[in-house]
Parts: C-alpha cells; structure tokens; sequence
C-alpha cells in the first residue's frame, strides 16, 4: 500500500511541475538530463522566483531552476525540526513555513524560528497540512491536535473540544476565493470556516453520506459532487444537499470511485462493484456487466475525449462508448495485451496509446491494434506505467525497467546504466512547452532530459499575460482532420468552446471548465465529420465570440 500510494502522488507532483515550469520564460542549459532532490522522497512543493523548496523525507532541499543547484537543510546542519517535512508554504514576505512530523519552522533564508508544543500554542507537532490567508494568516492541519492560526503573534487553535472541527486529524486545508477555509479530516468529514462560523459537513450534522470522501468534481455552477466510501454520492450547492445512494436511487453502488463531468453538464460515475452511472440532473442510466458492454463493474478510471467519448478503464479490459455505442477491448476479442490498463494517451492522428501492467503497449487506431512489447521491440518492460507524446509524436513510455522513447519505428532506451536516468521505476511522465522530459521515478526522485539540452524557466513573464479575451481563427483553415484553435482571458474565468454545425447543431465540446489567466491553444480533431462549414464559439463571463472553421476532406 505505501508503495502504490507514492506511486500515485509521484503522478500529482508532476502535474503540479509541468504546469509550473510552463507558464515562465527560458534559459537553455548544456545538460541533457538534470536530477533533483538526490534520489529523495517527494512530500510536497513550493515555488519562489527561481527556486523550488522540496519537501521529502529526508530533510528540505532548495532547487536553483536555472543552475540545478541544490541546497540541503536538515536537523543535522540547520534548525530544522525533522527531516521529514510533510507541507511548505511560503508566505509574501518570502518566508518559507515549514511542517514537519516534529514541530513547525519559519526560514527568512538566513534565520529560523521553531514552533513546538514545548515553546507555542501549536496543538500537535506532527504538521501535516499549511495554508496562507490573504491577510497572512497561517494556518496550520495537525496530526492529532486539530488546526491552529497564527498571525505572527498570536495563536488561536480550534480542536473538538473547543470548536466545530469534526476531527482532530487535519488531511488538507483549502481557501476559497471567499476567504473561506475548507478543511477535510481523516475520519470526520468535510468543514467550512469564513473566520467567525464553521459549518460541518459531516455524517451527524449534514446530509454527507459518509465522512470518508474518495473523489471530488465541481461542475459549471459551482456545484460539489462528493464521492464517499459506502455512502454514495452527495451533490452540496452550498446551501443544500442532495444524497443519492443505492436505497432512493439509481446509483448502482454506495462506493464511489472515480466522477467525470462531460460538456453537457452529465456526471458520470465510477463504482468499485455497481460498473459505471451517467446522471444528468434527473435521469440516471446504469451501465454494468450484466445491462451492457462494459467489460468489468469495477471501473477504476473515467475519461472524455475531445469528441465526448467515454473511455473507460477497468480491471477487465477496456471500454469506449460514444453515449450509444459500446467498444469493448480485451484479450479475448481484440489486441489489447492485458486486460489492467495503467495508462491512455491519446496521440495526434486520434490512436489510442494503452499501457497495460504486464502486457506491453498496444497502439489502436480504431481498426488496427499493434502490439509492442519485449519480445517484439525495444520495449525495455512488459510493465507500462506511464505515457507522454511530444510535439513531433514520439511516444515517451515509463516501465519498471527504464523510460523508452518511440518514434514509430526507432526506440531508444534509457535506464540507470546508459544514461543519467536516476531510479529505472519510471512512476510518471510529463512534457512542458519546451520538450523538456519530467521524469518521476520510484526511489530515484525527478529528473528532467531533454535531447540538445535542458531548457528551463528562469523568470515571469506578467506582460505576456492577455489584457482582453480573444478568440482566435484556427490553423490551418481549411484543415483535415485536425485544426488549432487559440484563445486568451484576461483573467481567472469559466470557460466554453463549443463546435455547431450550420443548422445549429452541437457536434464537439472543446473546452468546458475553469481556466486561469493566460493564452490557451486547443486542438479540435474532425474525425467522423463530413467536410461543410462549421461554426466554434467561445463564451467566458460576457464575452462570446464567433467563428467559422472548414473542413475539406
């Protein structure tokens, strides 16, 4: 258990890098392939200016992004507590908060100052969670003590007995763009704090259904979708709930596992034993082993492409539905090398890139299956863990046995003993704007390679951020079958680029979500379209705007 639950937050650390290091300028380096943290366990992240601070197990390493310089602070050579450092977050002074399984630190760069039960009013001293307020309040999630803030001089710690915090054990701590501070816990539920009231969501109090909460999706109206373990699903507006469970409706298991939400606004729904529901507001419609052609009722993943299909992965192969349709691939009736898949890609040309867990990589075009694996290619491992495709279509495939790169007819290998390659468990993959190769691995910590040498980011770029919202026109125009299509927003908005046909029709739904400030480049792929004249439209608070785009088949 402890090795899969560091697999998948090696995953959550590296979207969390590839989205930092893309919104900066860059600085090429000589180095083809850059370790960070020495090999470390990753905990958690910071970024100031041109430093990553990076928790591990080990101590708190500083990372230079533009020299690769690393700088260790642990008990032994600095005032920090422990070296295992659970939560960073650095307030606008520059000053770096610090939790730790032994207290909690405050580091100027030069200076420390230790918090502990011993010398403050912090509750508990294994921290566990830091979030900083727009007034600069800290505050700060306890193992065992319940939340305490701190303005810099006073304390105030709110517990079970003293308040309504459900649970003395602090998992994670939000603030809204209300100021509100949402806190989950182990085993308590879900509590909203504005400063003065708290509401408690939890089993007691409120209509959540369970207070141990699995999966979380907020649609277009702000609305939370609340997956629990045993209890259902919860849908909160943040007035009123709605509970549904296996007793007053549809939903065909009370354990919640996975919740995608289309561009029409439908949830669809994971189950460890019920398969998988789509629910629009009033309708359900259950799809199980026994009612269609899904392949297992244990749904682990859920996935909308750019077309709205639904691909589905399961502990028995691996299913498409197109809302009518079911495609259903295993190893019985198609190419598919295992029936565990551990990762989708999706490439250009629309294939599908599946790794399975001891079967390979398969590539499916919607036709034809290839199959790749060690005993046909260069496929270091038959144990596909992760898989990225770059701006020229190489394929980049993590394995336990190393980290292959895929051209379409070349592979080249990479693995501790022919390259700088530090763990050859590859966890996860990303690539940012500047093909840099993040690579995650086991015990190995983060390496990043790219051919010709590294590029990183140096600096922000405040005047490359869009002063009013635009929709571009696509490129190329008139296309087959895929198009770019650019737009910007000038700040943080709920954004939606839809495909109609002239009648009116919606064929795509491109975007669908909440986007930060910035430009956005979005690839509509036409496939299974007759050639005509097509209308995209974009809509972000009040600004709409119109355009046609023409495929010519």
């Amino acid at each position: 258990m402890k090795n899969r639950n560091f697999y998948f937050l090696s995953q959550i650390i590296f979207s969390f890098l590839f989205l930092l290091f893309t919104a900066n300028l860059i600085l090429s380096q000589t180095q083809e392939w850059i370790h960070f943290t020495s090999g470390k366990n990753i905990s958690c992240l910071a970024e100031e200016g041109n430093y990553i601070w990076v928790g591990t197990g080990y101590g708190l390493v500083k990372l230079n992004k533009t020299t690769g310089e690393l700088t260790v602070y642990d008990k032994w050579n600095s005032n920090l507590l422990s070296n295992k450092v659970n939560a960073i977050a650095i307030d606008g002074q520059g000053n770096k908060w610090i939790g730790t399984d032994e207290g909690l630190a405050k580091f100027d760069g030069v200076n420390w100052t230790v918090y502990k039960t011993s010398n403050s009013n912090l509750p508990h001293d294994v921290v566990t969670a830091i979030a900083i307020d727009g007034q600069g309040n800290k505050w700060i999630g306890t193992k065992y003590g319940g939340l305490a803030k701190f303005d810099g001089i006073n304390w105030t710690v709110y517990n079970t007995s003293n308040s309504n915090l459900p649970d003395n054990w602090i998992n994670s701590i939000a603030i809204d763009g209300q100021d509100n501070k949402w806190i989950g816990t182990y085993r308590g539920g879900l509590a909203k704090f504005d400063g003065v009231n708290w509401t408690v969501y939890n089993t007691s109090n409120s209509n959540l259904p369970n207070n141990e909460v699995y999966a979380i999706a907020i649609d277009g109206q702000g609305n939370k979708w609340i997956g629990t373990n045993l209890g259902g699903l919860a849908k909160f507006d943040g007035v009123n709930w709605t509970v549904y469970n296996t007793s007053n409706s549809n939903l065909p298991d009370n354990y919640i596992n996975a919740i995608a939400i289309d561009g029409q606004g439908n949830k669809w729904i994971g189950t460890i034993w019920g398969g998988l529901a789509k629910f629009d507001g009033v309708n359900w419609t259950v799809y199980n082993t026994s009612n269609s052609n899904l392949p297992e009722s244990y749904v682990r993943a859920i996935a909308i492409d750019g077309q709205g299909n639904k691909w589905i992965g399961t502990s028995n192969g691996l299913a498409k539905f197109d809302g009518v349709n079911w495609t259903v691939y295993n190893i019985s009736n198609s190419n598919l090398p295992n029936n565990l898949v551990k990762a989708i890609a999706i490439d250009g040309q629309g294939n599908k890139w599946i790794g399975t867990q001891l079967g390979g990589l398969a590539k499916f075009d919607g036709v034809n299956w290839t199959v790749y694996n060690t005993s046909n290619s260069g496929l270091p491992d038959d144990f596909v863990t992760a898989i990225a495709i770059d701006g020229q279509g190489n394929k980049w495939i993590g394995t336990m046995e190393g980290l292959a790169k895929f051209d379409g007819v070349n592979w080249t290998v990479y693995n501790t003993s022919n390259s700088g390659l530090p763990d050859d468990f590859v966890t996860a993959i990303a690539i940012d704007g500047q093909g840099n190769k993040w690579i995650g691995t086991f015990w190995g910590g983060l390496a990043v390679y790219r051919e010709g040498g590294v590029i990183l980011s140096v600096e922000k770029t405040k005047e490359n951020f869009p002063l009013d919202y635009e929709l571009s026109q696509n490129y190329p125009n008139p296309f087959n079958p895929t198009t770019m299509i650019s737009y910007s927003i000038p700040k943080e908005s709920f954004v939606t680029i839809k495909i109609y046909d002239l009648l009116g029709k919606e064929v795509a739904t491109l975007v669908n979500e909440q986007k930060p400030v910035g430009n956005y480049q979005i690839q509509f792929n036409a496939k299974g379209l007759t050639s005509g004249v097509y209308i995209y439209q974009m809509r972000a608070d009040n600004f709409i705007a119109t355009k046609k785009l023409i495929l010519l088949k």
